[in-house]
């Protein structure tokens, strides 16, 4: 089974063609403009691995994440921006985030994330799952 991934990006031309390549892949993707979009995306239906970007106008992706998270703490999420700072990066590893990454970034690094961060995902789930029972 392939991971459901949720792609936030502002930029429609990148991220039209990199959700066609993650189709082109086999992954299972829905793209969306807004960080609003994806949280009300999120609470309709589930994803395993989100790829978020950070610079996005009204709400930017730290914000989002943070969002994210209180949504459901499983949720991986993995970070692709074009705008890098140490302070950013610091505190998007603090909220949770799986990966930060910079853009571009080689489709098969992220694939090698997405699939690592779903195997993450879904082994937490099982630990979670095992200690409710």
């Amino acid at each position: 089974m392939s991971p459901k991934v949720l792609l936030v990006d502002d930029e429609e031309r990148f991220r039209t063609t990199l959700s066609k390549l993650l189709k082109a892949h086999g992954l299972e993707v829905t793209d969306l403009g807004s960080g609003r979009e994806a949280l009300e995306e999120l609470r309709k239906k589930a994803y395993d691995v989100i790829v978020l970007d950070v610079r996005m106008p009204e709400m930017d992706g730290i914000a989002v994440l943070g969002e994210i998270k209180k949504i459901n703490p499983l949720l991986e999420v993995i970070i692709l921006t074009g705008h890098a700072s140490m302070d950013a990066a610091t505190k998007i590893m603090w909220l949770g985030a799986y990966e930060f990454l910079l853009k571009p970034c080689p489709v098969e690094d992220l694939l090698d994330k997405i699939e690592s961060a779903y195997e993450r995902k879904t082994t937490r789930e099982a630990k979670k799952r095992e200690e409710g029972d």
